[in-house]
């Protein structure tokens, strides 16, 4: 008889819960049910978060507190962003993100707090080096960021007011994630790799679909 229990770990079950809904959502879209679909993105959020949470995991008192953290600064950033376009440009939220506070989708801090998480331990992994991890964590967010922000205004996630993307948008972006990875490697806070590395992936391989295949 088959012993599945290795394929039945948390680890491996997040893996594949995260797979799943991103499969799913570009099978989704390529057949035709867009809307359907991008109208999810709250609960894919929400479920990455719990991901993190759960398979990562954030379960000690000081993982806690560096995750609040990000949380809370995220949302700043944002708030400042959209009430004094003073960080990334002129921009606004669309319908797609779920509730706001004062304007800002609650969800966008759970964004940045996963994306922090899961860049600063797979740079973590790779280098020994302070600064090297740092360059690497914020580098893989702006990266990722850019075919984020090409896919976001057709997805009602959010839109600048100039056409294109500001330079000043990705020069923020690294400097506030370099600053986040500063606290995480001094933190010395470690997490799931393999976690981390597939939730970063597949989040990439959906909007290099979206990029691929509507030439955004």
């Amino acid at each position: 008889m088959t012993n599945w229990t290795p394929f039945l770990t948390k680890r491996n079950g997040a893996i594949f819960i995260v797979w799943l809904f991103h499969i799913s959502a570009i099978i989704g879209i390529a057949l035709g049910h867009f809307d359907w679909f991008i109208s999810k993105t709250p609960i894919n959020l929400l479920l990455i978060g719990i991901i993190m949470v759960m398979a990562y995991p954030i379960a000690s008192e000081r993982a806690i507190v560096i995750s609040l953290f990000f949380y809370i600064t995220g949302m700043a950033v944002e708030w400042i962003g959209v009430h004094y376009e003073f960080l990334f440009g002129t921009y606004a939220y669309g319908e797609n993100l779920g509730p706001k506070i004062d304007g800002i989708p609650w969800l966008i801090g759970v964004n940045w707090m996963v994306l922090t998480l899961a860049t600063a331990t797979i740079s973590q992994k790779i280098f020994n080096h302070l600064a090297l991890k740092i360059l690497m964590g914020a580098s893989l967010m702006v990266f990722l960021d850019i075919f984020i922000e090409l896919s976001a205004p057709m997805l009602d996630l959010w839109s600048f007011s100039s056409p294109g993307v500001p330079f000043r948008n990705y020069l923020a972006w690294f400097l506030i994630s370099a600053f986040l990875h500063y606290i995480y490697q001094r933190s010395r806070l470690q997490g799931d790799f393999w976690v981390s590395l597939h939730v970063y992936l597949a989040q990439l391989t959906f909007f290099l679909f979206l990029y691929g295949s509507f030439g955004i």
